[in-house]
């Protein structure tokens, strides 16, 4: 920008005037009348001088620029979520799945030092996250995540070692969170092994009580054995082993966040954190604020001088012009768009003066222009509210305005505010337009109370006649009542003669009923021993999760981590 404010400075100073070419510099002299404060020459080097300055400001000039880095330690821990079919169970609301969810979105939202990878299992383990700082996008991944989904069945922890030993091995601390209701294995002896070799530090969150709870399915009913009585689960206190054996910890659930905190401190403390991607930024100080200072002070100068009141008057206008430099253009636009709007209206283009009237609605005359554009668009409501917002001493402007109301008001068949407007009107200024509409409103009203009348009439005259036809109706079956009381006892009479032999078909009745029921039960046995087979194939199940994840909102994208070591308990849930 430098280079053309000081090509135009270079041009302006060496150019002569008309009376400079023809007379000599004496004889001007002589011509001339003496300044007694600037020359033109000099008032236009200070005013290009300012400008310089202005430019330089504009390229915001800086000193003690400085490259600075920050680096951040984080500690490493992997969450795994218990989804076998005892996580299910009702002890705690609505079950323990979703009360783990809401434990780990509560963990997440903690979890500001450290970096957290996700994993489901059941007799398998699946990556829902691997290690993350990016704690939105993990609470997104875990919030549309579906607690009714049919994982296969079985705790696998053994699993869920490996997988996290695979996610944190670049890792010098590998932390693990389980929060599971405790696996169906009396001991852990193989996991505390898996875990001390590679030195992974388990934790676990106890989610269940004590009390044994049924497993409430998807479909709203519960899990039963294969001899049909209903499966009740509690919390395996002896998942607390592996914990203790394994440099970790081991805690119930608690309906504050004690335990997440509790178990985060320590991981904490004993952790050895692992420098994540320094961030690189920069540090300077402003100097931009000194060459505005000059440029502005040299401008004052250019424009006035200082001895002369009038003219000390004039720097006092121009300065507040050039304070005020955004608005003076607003007002200078306000009349093209204006002039636009106008164009736009007198054509019927309304869309297009709507546009220009609402850049420059600040009067009560543009205002009220531009609820006319919404009338006339058929913007009805948009319009009754610019209409709302006309205030203006002027009183054609504001008859017009309440005159414009009444037409809105029965463009939206709302008579009452109409007929209220118009007389409003009519109080500023009688208009024989507006008395007209007036009367019109007054008619329909009118029309509008006949009507309902009517109506009231009608509804009166059908509830006489339904009470008539209520009482003909009682009466009627009071007769019928009579006559059945004196049929029903001629007709006990016969009855009792035949309850005898009623009662020797009934006792046949009975024992056949025996038999169908014992029949019954063995075929109940079958179909419940199907439906277990049908709940211990595990590829077809992971089908039905599949395609379930297909059918949310935001699917979450699960992997599957091969286990060398399979759930071999006896319980499927």
């Amino acid at each position: 920008m430098l280079v053309p404010v000081l090509l135009l400075m270079f041009l302006i100073i060496t150019n002569k005037d008309s009376f400079q070419k023809y007379f000599s510099k004496e004889i001007l002299s002589r011509l001339s009348i003496s300044n007694k404060y600037m020359g033109k020459t000099t008032r236009n080097i200070i005013l290009f001088l300012s400008l310089i300055l202005l430019v330089i400001a504009l390229a915001r000039p800086v000193t003690n620029e400085k490259e600075q880095s920050f680096k951040q330690e984080v500690a490493s821990i992997v969450v795994a979520i218990d989804v076998s079919k005892s996580m299910l169970a009702t002890d705690l609301y609505p079950n323990r799945l979703s009360f783990a969810k809401q434990k780990l979105l509560n963990l997440i939202e903690l979890s500001k030092k450290n970096a957290i990878a996700v994993i489901l299992f059941a007799k398998s383990s699946f990556i829902l996250s691997p290690v993350t700082q990016d704690f939105n996008s993990l609470k997104i991944l875990v919030e549309n995540l579906n607690p009714g989904i049919n994982f296969d069945n079985g705790s696998n922890i053994f699993s869920t070692l490996e997988t996290t030993n695979k996610l944190l091995k670049d890792y010098k601390s590998k932390n693990l969170i389980l929060l599971t209701d405790g696996g169906n294995k009396d001991t852990y002896k193989d996991e505390i092994e898996y875990a001390k070799n590679n030195k992974i530090n388990v934790y676990t969150i106890a989610i269940g009580t004590k009390k044994p709870a049924p497993i409430k399915l998807s479909d709203g009913n519960f899990l039963t054995k294969k001899d049909g009585s209903i499966v009740t689960v509690k919390v395996n206190e002896n998942i607390k082993k592996l914990s203790l054996n394994t440099q970790g910890g081991f805690i119930n659930y608690s309906n504050s966040n004690d335990d997440i905190k509790q178990i985060l401190n320590n991981i904490d403390i004993k952790s050895s954190k692992k420098e994540m991607e320094s961030k690189k930024f920069k540090t300077y100080t402003e100097l931009f604020y000194y060459p505005l200072a000059a440029g502005i002070f040299l401008l004052l100068i250019a424009f006035s001088s200082l001895p002369n009141l009038k003219r000390g008057a004039n720097i006092a206008v121009l300065f507040t012009l050039l304070l005020l430099n955004s608005d003076l253009k607003a007002f200078e636009f306000d009349f093209k768009n204006i002039d636009k709007a106008n164009d736009y209206y007198e054509k019927g283009e309304y869309k297009e003066a709507i546009k220009e009237y609402e850049k420059v609605a600040k009067t009560p005359e543009a205002k009220y222009n531009l609820a006319n554009s919404y009338y006339k668009n058929g913007e009805y409501k948009k319009a009754l509210k610019s209409y709302k917002q006309v205030v203006s001493s002027n009183k054609d402007l504001e008859h017009k305005k309440l005159h414009n109301l009444g037409n809105t008001y029965v463009k939206l068949n709302d008579l009452e505010n109409a007929k209220k407007m118009y007389e409003n009107a009519l109080k500023i200024e009688a208009d024989k337009e507006t008395r007209e509409n007036l009367e019109m409103i007054e008619k329909l009203l009118k029309k509008r109370k006949n009507k309902e009348n009517k109506k009231k009439q009608n509804q009166n005259n059908q509830n006489n006649n339904q009470q008539k036809n209520s009482k003909q109706k009682e009466n009627q079956q009071n007769q019928h009542n009579q006559e059945d009381k004196q049929n029903k006892e001629n007709r006990s009479q016969e009855n009792k003669k035949n309850q005898n032999s009623k009662q020797k078909e009934e006792n046949k009745k009975n024992q056949d009923l025996k038999n169908s029921n014992s029949n019954k039960k063995e075929k109940i046995k079958q179909q419940s021993e199907k439906k277990v087979k049908q709940n211990q194939i595990s590829d077809l199940e992971e089908k039905k999760w599949l395609e379930e994840l297909e059918k949310d909102k935001t699917p979450v994208l699960l992997k599957k981590v091969e286990s060398q070591k399979e759930d071999d308990s006896s319980t499927p849930w």
